[in-house]
């Protein structure tokens, strides 16, 4: 696509897209906004993550839905967050003047003001003069909900069958039947305020005049600052490990202590491509991956909201067929996630399906287990003790792996086409059994440690005798198998093999050799493992990462400190990640990507230590 003069995208018919990465992320702990460097909120879901999107178009430009807010004259623009919060900024730099744009949603506990889901944009002109734009253009229902626009009091209430909004502004609105619009203008030391609120149930429309977003605006910057104070790194990527921090916690759904895989759905893997899926819900890898990354940080309630998250929705005494855990829930906890398209909107830059709910949910995944029980004892050793029904539930869980470690599955990367015996999946079951020992030798909890130890050790066996390819010269995706996979970087970080065993180095070098392309990594080639879907995909973040703790595990510090500082430059302009990144440095996937923000905080953390 032809890059046009204000950095977006022609794409498909008269839309215009901006790269992913020319966003930042907003949110109150229970949904989250994308705002593009243009001032146009063009992502967000009302009242929570998972809800059908009022503002899509970032998924379609012209049927999607939008808040736009510009300077209304030809203008520079620069974004970054207000220092150690989640309060983003937009500058506009025009012949004469300079204003910004301050986006935030208050972070409140009481449920009736929580209900609200404030959405506050305050224009404020520190130089010189600049008029302004606005447009606020919902399309309800994932684009398909008829609304109507009521104005008066001083405010617009748009209403629709499954969600109803207020608009309130300090400046005169006027409405076309379905958008509002507004132009003004501003001086010097000037300001203007629009609020979005959520309204019904008891939560009416209400004003927000300048003396209170500027009362909300510091609450904000408090909030974020005094939970990011509890952070206990202090190592030589600070800005962007609490960067990273305060990303995963704009993912956690507060309710619940949920935490989503990211706060967008079907930004393609691949831009033309069917590689698309809905990430806002919690998988079980990814959301025990990050309490790992958050105890390492020091914030151990978020470690146990999650624990009470899995202990509450009873998610560790399942009893489905294909084992107590499935690999993703809702952020309410609930089990069913049916996907389904939409066939309304085009994709970002034509790039669809665009999919809702997640069918991956009835795969077999078994290295979860891994996972899980490897942030149970993290925490257990870090955060409290884990309660004695928290163990009992954990004891029924490895009892099951005792019995069912040894079956294919669809892996770490969910692939589509069928089960196999994924050398990964392996390796975090033998992480799970390992654990549980480690957690019921140290507390002297009650367990069956013959049986556990056998299957851990039988798992050990195998991987050792059939997930090494001596042709290769490397461990390998699958069982008797040849084909390399990135997901095995995490054997020295789980400790199944020693970082610097004469086999695990053999393996950074094939690795290197097949699937590194400067310092980025991919997660496998699909032409040497079909993975049920059509075309090519970019390098993987995580992976990247992954690959920058193996290199320090491994002694070689030099090339790991080299490989984490370029993987920084694929950092946007406010320090976010996507899920992957294509040949010309592009984000690409769902955005901002959990997995990848956790993994860069797991690196910095390991590098920093080994470099001293």
């Amino acid at each position: 696509m032809a890059q046009d003069d204000n950095g977006g995208h022609a794409g498909p018919g008269s839309s215009r897209y901006l790269p992913i990465s020319e966003h930042g992320l907003i949110g109150d702990l229970r949904t989250a906004a994308l705002v593009a460097t243009d001032g146009t909120i063009d992502w967000y879901c009302c009242p929570r993550f998972d809800a059908p999107s009022m503002f899509a178009s970032i998924l379609d430009a012209d049927r999607g839905g939008c808040f736009e807010l510009r300077a209304d004259v030809p203008a520079r623009t620069r974004q970054f967050y207000f220092p150690d919060t989640n309060v983003l900024i937009t500058r506009f730099f025009a012949a004469d003047g300079v204003a910004e744009i301050q986006d935030f949603m208050p972070v409140v506990d009481e449920s009736r003001e929580a209900d609200r889901h404030r959405l506050i944009r305050r224009v404020v002109c520190v130089r010189g003069v600049l008029p302004f734009a606005a447009r606020v253009a919902p399309r309800f229902g994932y684009g398909v909900e008829p609304h109507t626009v009521e104005l008066g009091g001083g405010h617009a209430v748009f209403r629709s069958p499954s969600l109803s909004v207020a608009l309130t502004a300090t400046v005169p609105v006027e409405t076309d039947g379905t958008d509002v619009r507004a132009q003004f203008k501003l001086l010097e030391g000037e300001s203007a305020v629009f609020a979005l609120d959520r309204v019904g149930a008891g939560v009416g429309p209400r004003a927000c005049p300048g003396w209170e977003a500027e009362q909300q605006f510091e609450a904000t910057v408090r909030f974020w600052r005094h939970w990011l104070s509890r952070s206990r790194y202090h190592g030589r990527w600070r800005e962007m490990v609490h960067r990273s921090a305060l990303v995963l916690k704009l993912l956690t759904y507060a309710p619940t202590g949920a935490i989503v895989a990211a706060p967008t759905t079907s930004l393609p893997e691949l831009v033309g491509g069917e590689r698309n899926w809905d990430y806002r819900y919690v998988w079980v890898r990814d959301a025990a991956f990050c309490t790992y990354a958050m105890l390492r940080l020091g914030f151990t309630s978020e470690a146990a909201a999650f624990m009470d998250f899995i202990s509450e929705h009873g998610i560790m005494r399942g009893t489905k067929e294909t084992g107590p855990l499935q690999i993703m829930y809702g952020i309410d906890g609930r089990c069913e996630l049916p996907e389904y398209e939409l066939p309304q909107f085009e994709g970002y830059l034509g790039s669809g399906p665009v999919r809702v709910g997640n069918a991956a949910t009835g795969q077999l995944q078994l290295d979860i287990y891994g996972a899980l029980i490897d942030s149970v004892y993290l925490y257990d050793k870090w955060g409290q003790p884990i309660s004695s029904g928290h163990w009992d539930e954990v004891g029924a869980v490895v009892d099951w792996l005792c019995e069912h470690w040894d079956q294919p599955d669809e892996g770490i990367w969910e692939t589509r086409s069928g089960r196999r015996d994924f050398v990964y999946s392996r390796l975090m079951c033998w992480v799970a059994l390992e654990r549980a020992i480690r957690i019921a030798n140290r507390r002297g909890l009650p367990a069956d440690l013959p049986r556990w130890r056998q299957a851990r050790d039988a798992i050990y066996r195998q991987v050792m005798a059939r997930g090494w390819s001596a042709e290769r010269g490397a461990f390998v995706q699958g069982l008797d198998d040849q084909v390399l996979d990135a997901s095995v970087l995490m054997m020295p970080m789980a400790k199944f093999i020693a970082p610097t065993d004469p086999k695990w180095l053999a393996t950074l070098e094939a690795l290197a050799a097949d699937l590194v392309s400067d310092s980025l990594v991919y997660r496998y080639d699909p032409q040497a493992s079909p993975d049920g879907l059509r075309g090519a995909e970019g390098t993987f973040s995580i992976c990247s990462f992954w690959y920058v703790e193996a290199l320090a595990r491994a002694g070689r510090l030099e090339e790991a400190r080299l490989a984490f500082e370029k993987m920084l430059t694929y950092a946007n302009h406010v320090g976010l990640f996507a899920e992957e990144i294509g040949r010309t440095g592009e984000q690409l996937g769902n955005f901002p990507q959990a997995f990848t923000h956790l993994s860069l905080i797991s690196a910095a953390f390991n590098l920093d230590r080994a470099l001293g």
